[in-house]
């Protein structure tokens, strides 16, 4: 579901008038914090807008942490390619895995660090970054037979806007590191739901004082694929944020961190069906390279509770 909110975001900064991030932000908490509150007053959740007392200040702090993550996310999609905004997206779960063994003794075996390093290979053979293998490489392999190319910015991008975007991104990734860290520490002392009402109103604060100050115009969609990207960016990041946050409540770091990486075969597949792009001979192998890691992981864990077990 990540992937499909990325893809969403990608599409939308192609289509005329662009939205600003701090428009999407708005829309995408939106919806998000009204599917929340719906779901737990209906089910009857306590304390459906602060959260357990005992948690409450996490809470808080995974929303705001949270936002900037967000903020970096769509910031870069709006001026690197969709490849270089997901290697440097990708040093969040690495980021996490560290911050969780250090703050909350969390357990990060030698295992999982063994297969969370050739996963981000995997992940950077997939995506080919040009500020890696160059911006002639980076692009060939991939064919487009149809369609739009969306691994590229639409639009000319200068050096300058580069690096504040490199910037921003990398304060993204502090924001992520931070979120994912307080779901650890809130793990099952509160409905996942909790957390997210909370990283929604103080994004839709956050990010509507922002264009108000910055004096952002609001632009009212004007299409029916506009509107539809719109939409599908809340939903499908409302459904991303329930599992990432139900995920870090009842797994380890590591375990986690594999899940993660296979997003980017997500991203992958998704790209052949959109826009009819052949994958290249080093993308399979780097999807290869992070099935082989997620299976040795699985496969190491399940092997231990049958240890323990017995």
């Amino acid at each position: 579901f990540l992937s499909l909110m990325n893809l969403a975001a990608k599409k939308l900064n192609s289509i005329d008038l662009p939205v600003s991030v701090l428009e999407i932000i708005p829309v995408h908490m939106g919806i998000t914090y009204i599917c929340s509150t719906t779901y737990m007053l209906s089910t009857g959740v306590p304390d459906p807008f602060t959260g357990p007392k005992g948690v409450c200040l996490l809470l808080a702090f995974h929303g705001f942490a949270g936002f900037f993550g967000l903020f970096g996310i769509y910031f870069l999609l709006q001026f690197l390619s969709l490849s270089d905004a997901t290697v440097l997206t990708f040093l969040a779960p690495l980021c996490t895995s560290a911050t969780g063994a250090l703050f909350l003794g969390e357990k990060f075996t030698w295992r999982e660090a063994f297969a969370a390093f050739p996963s981000l290979v995997g992940v950077i053979l997939i995506t080919r970054p040009p500020f890696i293998f160059g911006s002639s490489n980076a692009q060939v392999p991939d064919v487009t037979c149809q369609g739009d190319n969306t691994d590229t910015p639409t639009n000319k991008v200068t050096l300058e806007e580069r690096l504040i975007a490199v910037g921003v991104g990398l304060v993204g990734v502090l924001g992520v590191t931070g979120a994912y860290t307080s779901l650890q520490a809130i793990g099952k002392h509160a409905h996942p739901l909790h957390s997210l009402v909370l990283y929604s109103t103080q994004s839709i604060i956050v990010a509507s004082i922002g264009m108000i100050v910055m004096k952002m115009p609001f632009i009212m969609p004007t299409r029916l694929s506009w509107f539809t990207m719109l939409i599908m960016i809340g939903i499908f990041g409302f459904i991303a944020q329930v599992l990432l946050t139900m995920g870090f409540a009842h797994k380890t770091t590591g375990q986690c961190l594999m899940g993660m990486y296979m997003q980017i075969i997500f991203a992958t597949i998704l790209k052949q069906i959109f826009y009819h792009m052949i994958p290249a001979i080093l993308s399979i192998i780097g999807m290869l390279i992070i099935i082989s890691c997620a299976l040795y992981v699985a496969v190491c864990v399940k092997l231990t509770v049958i240890y323990v077990y017995y």
